[in-house]
């Protein structure tokens, strides 16, 4: 059993809320007929659950710049998402679990080749807004244009549309789009390694605590690595361990 104060830190309703991002397919998906969620995020959410002896509900969300948004509502006590320093002011972050890639798709006739081409002038780039993709490339592009879309598959709608050069996005996210716009291709290489976490609100030090020692676990005993098969997912490498605290 877990202590009345740690409970209070990661369920202050007596559910835990649980903020899971859909649009991103390494996470989780979305059936279109019945709405349930299912994979990684999916699975470890109700692992935690089920080790705190907590009821788990999952809120979901189309793309991780309207999970953000959740906090600010208070919609949700603990999420699956990205690790960002813009995202840190507002969230605690455990150490990652898994490790995915950030590239760019672009359509049939490009003449952009590689990663380092696509940062020029008169190429803009259709992404989510809010991603951690988007946050990374706000700080780090120095040419081109940043076009920011609701969620990933409005942003594919502009490259189709063809009022984007490029979209950057999660590697296997953009191989699935590529199926779907023919000619099109997912550039080699990564523009950034997406560090997925578990967060939770800053201030629930209790809470983070053990989520971090939670996300150490199921790294070390192979959940991690069993929900990644389970859900069929490529390209995807289990988070290394953390460093030991000082």
């Amino acid at each position: 059993m877990i202590s009345p104060s740690l409970r209070s830190d990661l369920a202050p309703t007596g559910k835990l809320r649980v903020g899971i991002n859909y649009g991103n397919p390494v996470l989780a998906t979305k059936d279109p007929a019945s709405g349930e969620l299912s994979g990684v995020a999916v699975d470890l959410a109700r692992e935690l659950g089920r080790r705190v002896g907590l009821p788990v509900d999952l809120v979901g969300y189309e793309a991780a710049g309207k999970m953000v948004e959740g906090l600010q509502a208070g919609a949700w006590d603990v999420a699956f998402l990205a690790i960002d320093p813009g995202r840190a002011e507002e969230i605690s972050f455990t150490a990652p679990y898994i490790q995915i890639e950030g590239t760019y798709l672009v359509p049939a006739g490009s003449p952009l080749r590689a990663i380092a081409e696509v940062d020029r002038e008169g190429v803009r780039i259709a992404l989510a807004a809010k991603s951690a993709y988007d946050l990374f490339l706000s700080r780090s592009l120095q040419h081109a244009e940043l076009v920011r879309a609701p969620d990933p598959n409005a942003a594919f709608e502009l490259l189709v549309a063809a009022k984007v050069e490029a979209l950057a996005g999660v590697k296997q996210t953009l191989i699935a789009n590529a199926g779907k716009l023919h000619g099109s291709r997912v550039l080699d290489g990564r523009f950034m390694a997406i560090h997925q976490a578990l967060g939770i609100p800053k201030g629930r030090d209790a809470g983070a605590k053990y989520l971090c020692e939670f996300i150490e676990d199921v790294k070390a005993s192979g959940l991690v690595a069993r929900a990644i098969e389970k859900a069929d997912i490529r390209g995807v490498s289990v988070a290394p361990r953390a460093p030991a605290q000082q």
